[in-house]
């Protein structure tokens, strides 16, 4: 039985050679000739949907390249595809379609080598930063820029791969051996503050209050000019070294002005003047972050403070109040710094501005808990009455102790708003 596009012999069907093909078999005939023409007829008819669809596929999305494979699959397929018709024109289509994709890839793959040696430019233009975390944080962006960027022309792809990844280990390499060296120098640097909590130590246990004060000063100047470490490493000694030097400070201010008789005493106009001259520093090294020199400060002034007379001229006590007032912040201040590190593990690698609200937050809360513990107090004192002499002042006393307390963070937390 012939057929325009086969035949059936011997009970084989024919499928007639296309395309320098030679006439191949493509199957047998089952019941009835013309049923298994028909058959491979419907057969033909599912490739001509399979090459239809694609082409539709095609036109209709955006990447079009990516429909490259499965045409070639398909024609590949449609050579040993068993089914009568005319095959000729579908690969013929498919051949037009490839040419088409085949401009869109080239024209894309210029567009991508295009905006790939720009961020060959840009990588090329940061290389050199020392900004670490800004840079770092560019390389990211180009990077992912580079991945969401189509491929290039595969003889160029190695060229410009290698161009960016050159540019960005740069960096990076810069970058890691800048971190080393701080790793190495902040090695050396803890020794020189060991050192210098060492001589603390030794300075402490003289017997000598003069010259263990004499050597305080000195080593308290060479902490201040020493190397920079990481805080946590630092913290520790800091801690040690600024006790040893607060107890020494205030061991000299006992063996100069408490135990010796013959030390000059103020007279009140004096004790006014050096009562208002403490309250300005206290009230100036308390603006600000308070750093571990300002708290040891703060701790020297309280010593000198203890040194002078119990009772103070009625001129002095405004500037006293100012003095225990601004005590106060700086440490609660130096409180709110360790409550904020214990609660955030990574409080210090944070932004000034990401801290401040932390600290926000938590001297809010704080400030809630003392105004409830003072209502207590107040109802309190309302249900509860003593005839003993000093209850009043007693009470007034507590109640004033929480409203400065209150005061004090209210001051912190407008400061840290303000700014």
């Amino acid at each position: 039985m012939e057929h325009p596009y086969g035949y059936i012999k011997d009970n084989k069907v024919y499928l007639k050679g296309f395309l320098n093909q030679e006439d191949r078999i493509i199957g047998e005939v089952k019941e009835s000739e013309a049923s298994t023409i028909k058959y491979f007829e419907e057969r033909f008819e599912l490739a001509q949907k399979k090459v239809a669809d694609l082409k539709k596929n095609i036109e209709e999305n955006q990447n079009k390249g990516s429909f490259l494979m499965k045409l070639i699959h398909l024609r590949e397929s449609l050579m040993q595809y068993d089914a009568l018709g005319d095959f000729v024109p579908l690969i013929e289509e498919l051949n037009n379609l490839e040419e088409y994709l085949n401009e869109i890839i080239a024209a894309n793959r210029e567009r991508n080598l295009e905006i790939k040696r720009g961020l060959i430019l840009e990588a090329e233009s940061i290389k050199d930063s020392t900004d670490w975390k800004e840079t770092s944080e560019k390389f990211k962006d180009l990077k992912l820029r580079w991945i969401k960027t189509g491929p290039v022309d595969p003889e160029l792809k190695e060229e410009i791969e290698t161009a960016f990844q050159e540019a960005a280990n740069t960096f990076f390499e810069n970058r890691k051996n800048y971190f080393e060296g701080l790793a190495l120098q902040a090695d050396e640097n803890i020794k020189v503050y060991e050192s210098l909590v060492v001589q603390a130590r030794e300075a402490f246990n003289m017997q000598d209050a003069k010259q263990a004060f004499e050597i305080s000063k000195k080593i308290q100047k060479q902490w201040k000019e020493s190397g920079k470490v990481p805080a946590e490493r630092r913290q520790p000694l800091w801690d040690e070294f600024s006790k040893l030097n607060n107890r020494i400070f205030s061991r000299f201010k006992r063996t100069v002005q408490g135990n010796n008789p013959r030390a000059p005493r103020l007279r009140p106009f004096e004790v006014v003047k050096k009562v208002e001259q403490l309250a300005e520093e206290m009230r100036s090294i308390s603006f600000g972050p308070i750093t571990p020199e300002k708290l040891s400060k703060a701790k020297r002034m309280q010593a000198e403070w203890k040194s002078l007379p119990p009772k103070k001229p009625r001129e002095a006590q405004q500037y006293s109040r100012s003095f225990v007032f601004f005590t106060d912040v700086v440490f609660e201040k130096s409180f709110l710094n360790k409550l904020a590190r214990s609660k955030y593990d990574n409080f210090l690698d944070l932004s000034e501005q990401e801290q401040k609200q932390i600290k926000a937050n938590i001297i809010k809360d704080l400030i809630g808990r003392d105004e409830k513990e003072l209502n207590t107090v107040k109802e309190n004192a309302e249900k509860f009455h003593s005839h003993e002499s000093d209850f009043e002042t007693i009470l007034y006393r507590k109640l004033g102790a929480y409203k400065r307390k209150l005061d004090v963070k209210n001051h912190i937390l407008k400061e840290l708003s303000n700014k």
